[in-house]
């Protein structure tokens, strides 16, 4: 619910409370997002800040970023980004714990992650060998090194705008950031999240630093309405495009309305940067020489086995 809005040069200052409280909040969980209960969506560069608590809900920025390095990761991430998944559950709007009977969907990561595959846990039991460190390269990472990086000026670029944009949670977020190797270039993030076409439920996110604040960005492709992303306990949803950047409280109910295509080579290819706050924890301290002979002998295992 809008309280008032000023302006601060080209930037909407908005105030808002919220339409439902944190009591009944609950009920939102894992349901769709619907048009109807959005009563305003942000287009323009805005701050949002609870009325009440006066804690920071989101910050919004049009065309901020590069088109070259967005073209360029677009470019590198979408035959990866387009591999299809069900293991995101509730987020999904599935309500099985069968993943075999989830939705599949266009959902991956890349960068670094705490937690083996399931086929790599089987090259430990074959070998008879301890689980190592439970931390490791995704497969982009590891399988397509140069288009990896051809990701990176784009991860970057994301980077600055947190520290321009939000330096009181990009310092903390950072300060972890810099205890471990296994982060990419020298951000603030361990791990990107790309979801192409791709409505989630009402959700929470959990694994992120809880001293930073979470971030999207969009590239798009074709013409599609739709797919904003909405703070619904508040009726408020943000139109983020290509080009754009969104720091937002990830720790508050959100979720992205429907994404109509007008044309059908339309993609929404959606970008979540952030610190994986357990793989931090197992690593704080690590080497990049640990790091770089942990990679290594887990690549070597793949390939003898």
């Amino acid at each position: 619910m809008l309280i008032k809005k000023e302006k601060k040069g080209s930037v909407t200052i908005y105030y808002v409370d919220k339409d439902i409280p944190d009591d009944k909040a609950e009920t939102l969980k894992n349901k769709k997002v619907s048009a109807k209960n959005i009563k305003l969506i942000i287009r323009d560069d805005a701050d949002v800040y609870d009325n009440t608590t006066g804690e920071l809900v989101a910050k919004f920025r049009k065309e901020q970023l590069n088109k070259e390095h967005v073209d360029l990761f677009y470019d590198n991430i979408i035959k990866f980004a387009k591999n299809v998944t069900s293991n995101r559950g509730s987020t999904s709007g599935s309500k099985s714990m069968n993943v075999g009977d989830n939705p599949k969907i266009m959902s991956n990561i890349f960068g670094y992650f705490d937690g083996f595959s399931p086929s790599q846990k089987l090259i430990f039991k074959k070998k008879g060998m301890k689980t190592p460190l439970a931390v490791r390269e995704t497969r982009f990472n590891a399988e397509s090194p140069e288009k990896y990086k051809k990701t990176v000026p784009l991860i970057q670029e994301i980077d600055e705008q947190y520290e321009k944009l939000v330096p009181d949670k990009y310092k903390l977020q950072k300060k972890k950031a810099n205890q471990t190797p296994f982060r990419i270039a020298n951000t603030a993030f361990t791990t990107i999240t790309t979801n192409v076409n791709f409505q989630t439920t009402i959700h929470k996110d959990a694994g992120d630093d809880p001293d930073g604040i979470g971030n999207l960005t969009v590239i798009e492709r074709g013409k599609y309405t739709g797919g904003e992303t909405c703070l619904p306990q508040y009726s408020i949803g943000i139109d983020v495009r290509t080009q754009d950047v969104l720091f937002l409280n990830v720790h508050l109910w959100h979720g992205n309305l429907p994404i109509h295509k007008k044309t059908p080579d339309a993609i929404r290819l959606s970008i979540v940067c952030y610190l994986r706050v357990t793989l931090w924890e197992k690593t704080k301290g690590k080497t990049r020489k640990f790091m770089e002979r942990h990679v290594k002998t887990l690549k070597n295992l793949k390939q003898k086995v």
